[in-house]
């Protein structure tokens, strides 16, 4: 190595030690509060709702929502939000409606933004007709104090949860993120992300649970249903004291199916590679097929149709 070569590798080797210590320093005096080094600034900001409404409607781009009963006897909604990205709120035809509103500059969209908006809805009443969220990143809880007609919720990136029931269909759909649906009633519940975990506890639906995923596992647990539908690409399904007064679709390209105290009037199966193994409360026609892989099924020859497919995996079923 050429002494100019060293010369430069000495001074690259400064700059980074300078530059570190500067961050350090920088980051000493802020409290290691990295929200502190964001480009852009944000404002809390209270909009008073005036008029009454049954429906609820959300759009935003950048958001975490949250709802919560009224501490003063009034609808509120507030917005921690950037000076340039706020939110409108209005009232009309009988809905709440919020709306992001982003005066940027294309210019603007550059920088640093370590801070997370965040909407609440403060609410009076403990039961509305429809919510519907849409949003592109940004996590969603809805707390049992509220019940709906309907929930609707659509995200691109960010986890929701729901523990408020409804006396028709409960849909929530993410790209990226977790779903949470914990102790509720529901017409119907149709639940679809893309990669991200579903879990359902404590559920009585009085139609059909469906749970689709291409990448995640899903936990079903303590519900009684109409009817059980999921499909999947990659993740496995875990099903415990899962009651169904008709049916269980299950179907996986690659993932296990484990069924704990759980049964349906019928049960169809299929998985590419992965086993299916678990506990039934009731007797079964069992029709099991595997092309490679173990079958360990009763032998019985009463009750429903239970069809169980797999290419590469065991099958190991028995009755309770």
């Amino acid at each position: 190595m050429n002494e100019t070569m060293k010369t430069w590798l000495i001074a690259a080797v400064l700059l980074v030690a300078i530059g570190l210590i500067a961050v350090a320093v920088i980051m000493t005096i802020n409290g290691w509060d990295f929200t502190k080094l964001g480009t852009g600034k944000y404002e809390t900001n209270t909009y008073e709702i005036n008029g009454e409404f049954t429906n609820i409607s959300i759009k935003t781009d950048t958001a975490d929502i949250v709802f919560a009963p009224s501490d003063d006897g009034k609808c509120k909604v507030v917005c921690y939000e950037a000076k340039k990205v706020k939110h409108s709120v209005t009232v009309e035809g009988g809905e709440l409606t919020v709306n992001v509103v982003d005066t940027r500059k294309w210019y603007e969209y550059i920088g640093i933004n370590f801070r997370t908006p965040k909407i609440t809805v403060y609410l009076t009443e403990a039961e509305y007709s429809s919510l519907i969220i849409e949003e592109s990143t940004g996590d969603i809880k809805i707390p049992k104090n509220f019940r709906f007609n309907s929930i609707e919720v659509s995200v691109s990136t960010g986890d929701v949860e729901c523990y408020a029931s409804t006396a028709e269909a409960v849909k929530i759909e993410t790209s990226t993120g977790d779903i949470n649906v914990t102790d509720i009633s529901a017409g119907l519940m149709k639940l679809l992300v893309s990669t991200g975990k579903v879990t359902v506890y404590g559920v009585s639906c009085e139609g059909d649970i469906t749970v689709g995923v291409s990448t995640g596992k899903v936990y079903l647990t303590d519900i009684a249903c109409k009817s059980v539908y999921s499909s999947g690409d990659t993740g496995d399904i875990f099903l415990e004291n899962v009651i169904a007064e008709e049916k269980f679709s299950i179907e996986r390209d690659t993932g296990d199916v484990m069924l704990t105290d759980s049964d349906a009037a019928e049960i169809f199966i299929e998985t590419d590679t992965g086993d299916v193994r678990g506990t039934l409360l009731s007797d079964k026609v069992f029709i099991v097929k595997t092309d490679t892989g173990r079958i360990d099924v009763p032998s019985s020859i009463t009750g429903g149709r239970c069809e169980i497919t797999t290419d590469t995996g065991d099958i190991q079923i028995t009755v309770k």
